[in-house]
């Protein structure tokens, strides 16, 4: 195991072991151990008491958080010619169809959402090994397949994020940056926790919210106290 560095050790030192901290004490924790000479990201790892192999229990949905995420987040419209005006004025970094369909399939997937129309999913079918991997799929559950392209591009662009529970039955989420003040960051964080209670699937059984970690790029993780929400 690599030795802890000084300032790693100093972070560690601050967090207390057995104690689960309310939203707001880890939000101004997290923001106190992070160190990175960058503008980290901070990151909510919510574990659910779900299966995700069942499909009535699967946790996936979206979430605007109220101060977005902090991120210059770049955004792929593949739409008809008639679309094309309202997604760029939208604030959409790419837009296009057939010529971004043979970048794709050429391997580049430099962008971090894909947003398109009902009568273009069918050209992206071919694609989904990879896009499907990448998370850059679009989906009609998250808002990314649809008509009012102008109001998708929008939304994410404004902080809409979507989520899904991995195979192991936790949820991953950026939730802002370093630089957030912390009132920001409870906020947002809150915002992704009352969304994911109000998303318990009916055949979840037990304990919901299991454990619920905060972190930052390179930080270590503030354990939260999941009957606090």
């Amino acid at each position: 195991m690599a030795k802890l560095t000084k300032k790693q050790k100093e972070a560690h030192s601050k967090i207390d072991k057995n104690k689960l901290y309310s939203v707001e004490e880890a939000s101004a924790l997290v923001k106190e151990i992070t160190s990175t000479k960058f503008d980290a990201s901070v990151e909510l790892a919510v574990r659910l008491g779900v299966d995700p192999r069942k499909a009535n229990q699967m946790v996936r949905g979206v979430v605007t958080l109220p101060h977005g995420t902090g991120k210059d987040v770049k955004v792929l419209a593949l739409v008809t010619p008639d679309k094309e005006a309202e997604a760029k004025e939208a604030g959409a970094d790419y837009v296009g169809l057939d010529e971004y369909l043979d970048k794709i399939k050429n391997g580049w997937t430099d962008v971090d959402v894909i947003i398109t129309m009902p009568s273009v999913m069918g050209k992206l079918g071919p694609l989904g090994r990879v896009l499907g991997p990448r998370g850059l799929m679009p989906n009609p559950k998250t808002g990314t397949v649809t008509m009012d392209v102008a109001k998708a591009v929008a939304e994410v662009k404004a902080g809409k994020i979507d989520f899904k529970v991995d195979k192991t039955g936790i949820v991953h989420a950026a939730i802002g940056k370093v630089s957030f003040s912390t009132d920001k960051i409870v906020d947002n964080a809150n915002e992704l926790l009352d969304t994911l209670i109000k998303l318990k699937p009916t055949a979840a059984k037990g304990v919901y919210v299991k454990t619920i970690y905060m972190s930052s790029t390179m930080s270590p993780s503030v354990a939260l106290d999941p009957k606090a929400v």
